[in-house]
């Protein structure tokens, strides 16, 4: 068993598309319509396309359960997923150029040093 595909909840996938792809620098991989403006909408990482694909999945637009998960989560500042990258102050400093806004600057946190920025989507997202 492995995982194979990942999904992140936003409200506006063309937005999405532009800040993972534009800011983050994952790469899309595939893009089919699936009626009424949605699509199947999947990205991966410049360093590993053949890895998980992160699915951009619009579920906030059409089932309330989601969009209230999504906004508490957010309220309480809390990452719905995680990154990993070589350097984390670096790719701090990198994104913050970009005009990324951090609620968490790297912290040393036990053994990991984490950051937490917004994805402008709707969601936190946790740097290790």
């Amino acid at each position: 068993m492995k995982v194979t595909l990942i999904s992140i909840p936003v409200r506006d996938q063309e937005k999405a598309l532009r800040f993972y792809t534009g800011k983050l620098g994952f790469i899309k991989k595939k893009d089919v319509p699936l009626g009424e403006g949605n699509r199947w909408l999947t990205l991966v990482s410049k360093e590993w396309q053949d890895g998980p694909e992160l699915l951009l999945e619009p579920a906030p637009n059409h089932f309330e359960p989601s969009k209230v998960y999504q906004d508490a989560l957010m309220k309480a500042g809390i990452p719905w997923t995680q990154f990993d990258v070589e350097n984390i102050d670096a790719e701090f400093e990198r994104l913050t150029k970009l005009g990324v806004e951090f609620s968490v600057k790297p912290t040393e946190m036990g053994t990991v040093k984490v950051a937490i920025f917004n994805d402008t989507c709707g969601n936190n997202i946790q740097l290790v």
